[in-house]
Formats: structure tokens, sequence, C-alpha cells
């Protein structure tokens, strides 16, 4: 398989890609990061006392409400600003050579029919026995104005880092596929990795995540550009954080939630496999429309 696409893509960072610049830039992100949540969270408590800081903090760690939710979400702004300001100031090149050409374009190609068929997937979740109303449309339909965006901004970070950043940094400096692809899908699916929260099934979750890294940096090869990758995961997580949620697992403005012990794996195989079956199906649409 080629992606004749992908060397138009990568030629931004081919001046730069020193392996010691990446990973300075890497680290540099993260710590932008930690910094960002750590010394915002840092002023709540300074501004508003201990007691407000915990609520904050209690209301994050299960995003079980639509003020929790967001929260998470706006978490992930200094994620994205640390990527485009190493790419700006360390990489010296501009921050849309991130995104590539005709990203908004491909966007737009390929989002639309993957919401015809994250509705679809879910429209046939309706007579699920495991599947409970959750938040109801009017809370949904308030708080959409902050938390679309905001879910934007969670997914367009991610895809920034791994999709842009790192393919680009890795494949400007070897075209062997099992390192530009791979790496960042594994460390995407590292940090995916939560035995603490998920108990046996992290190690299944983290491998679904690394599998959806593979596809994506696939999709990005081959349209030379972040905007089928955008898409993609932004489909994917307005199913899962918008319409259907696992319950305790940002489900904050979920309309519905599978009420599942998420640390039996026995429990979550045929709802993995079934994620799984609908990540495969949005992979093949998205690269139906790339080839129109």
């Amino acid at each position: 398989m080629t992606y004749p696409n992908l060397d138009a893509y990568i030629a931004p960072a081919t001046a730069r890609a020193e392996i010691w610049r990446s990973l300075v830039g890497l680290t540099l992100i993260a710590a932008t990061y930690f910094a960002a949540l750590f010394g915002g969270l840092g002023l709540i408590g300074l501004v508003f006392g201990k007691f407000e800081l915990a609520m904050v903090l209690t209301a994050m760690d299960r995003a079980g409400s639509p003020f929790g939710l967001v929260m998470v979400l706006a978490s992930f702004v200094p994620l994205a600003l640390g990527t485009l300001l190493v790419t700006r100031l360390l990489h010296r090149r501009a921050i849309a050579t991130l995104l590539g050409p005709g990203a908004g374009r491909d966007f737009a190609r390929v989002f639309g029919l993957l919401m015809i068929a994250v509705l679809a997937i879910a429209s046939l979740s309706a007579f699920e026995p495991q599947l409970a109303k959750s938040t109801p449309a009017s809370v949904l339909l308030a708080w959409l104005p902050l938390a679309a965006p905001l879910l934007f901004v969670q997914i367009a970070a991610e895809e920034l880092v791994f999709r842009g950043y790192l393919l680009q940094q890795i494949a400007a400096r070897t075209g062997n596929r099992v390192l530009w692809m791979g790496v960042p899908a594994a460390l995407f699916g590292l940090l995916h990795y939560a035995p603490g929260a998920h108990g046996t099934t992290a190690l299944f979750l983290a491998l679904w995540a690394m599998g959806f890294g593979l596809l994506a940096a696939d999709l990005t090869a081959r349209a030379g550009n972040l905007g089928p990758a955008l898409a993609f995961h932004l489909a994917n997580n307005v199913s899962a954080i918008f319409l259907i949620a696992l319950y305790g697992q940002l489900d904050g403005l979920s309309l519905y939630t599978l009420v599942l012990n998420i640390r039996d794996p026995w429990a979550m195989a045929p709802y993995l496999a079934m994620d799984s079956l609908s990540m495969l199906v949005f992979w093949l649409l998205a690269r139906l429309m790339l080839r129109r």
C-alpha cells in the first residue's frame, strides 16, 4: 500500500526532524500541558478555596455531570496550544503545516457521512437491555454550545500531537511505516491504559485505542492532511460522549448510558467487539469518501 500524498504532508518537517529535537518537542508539549493543568487547578484552589477545588476535582474524576465533562474537555486546550507553540518556535514552521493542505476540505467530505453512520449504529442499540436513559435532551442542548467546541478541541489536540506532530517528525526521518504509524499509535494506546480504573479490561481498551491510532494514521497518510482523521475522531467521540456513553465514563452529557461492569472483560467483550466493528466501518467509509 502506497501513500502518494504523504510526502507533501511531511515535507515541512524534514528541515528540523532531528531525533533530539523531536524528543525535546514532545517533552515540552507534555510539560506545557501539565504545567497549565496543575497551574489552573492550583489557581482555582488559591482563588476559591480548597473545598471548591475538591469539588472540581471530584467532578472531573468521572465527568458524570455536565460541568465535570466540560472541565475535562477544557483540560485539552493546553495540549493543543503546547503542540502549536512547539511546532512554531522549536521547529520554526507554520502551525498550518500540522494540518496539511486541504484538511478542511477533506474533513467536510468525510464527516457528514460518518455522522449518518453514527446515528444509524446508535439506533441499533435502542433495544439493548443494558441501555438506560441519562441526560435529558434539553440539558444536552443547553450545554452543547460550550461542550461541542470543547469536544472538537479535545479530539484536535490528540490528532495534532499523534497524527500531526509525531507522525510527521518520525516519517520525516524514516519511510518505515511500522515506525511512523506504529509509534504514535502505541503511545496513544499507552495513554489510554488505566488499570486502576478499568481493571483487567484496561489492556483491551488500550489495544482498541492503539487500533484507532493506526486507522487514523492510515487516513492521514492517504489524504496527506489531518482532515479525515479529525472527522474520524470527532464522529467516534460524538457517539461515545453525547449519544451513548459507558456509565461512569465521561457520561455527563450522554443521552443514554450502557450500565456495565467495565472491570469485567467478559461483560465488556461484546461491546468492545461492536465498537471495534463500528470503528472499522467508519474507517472504510472515510476511505471511500477519499477516493471520490
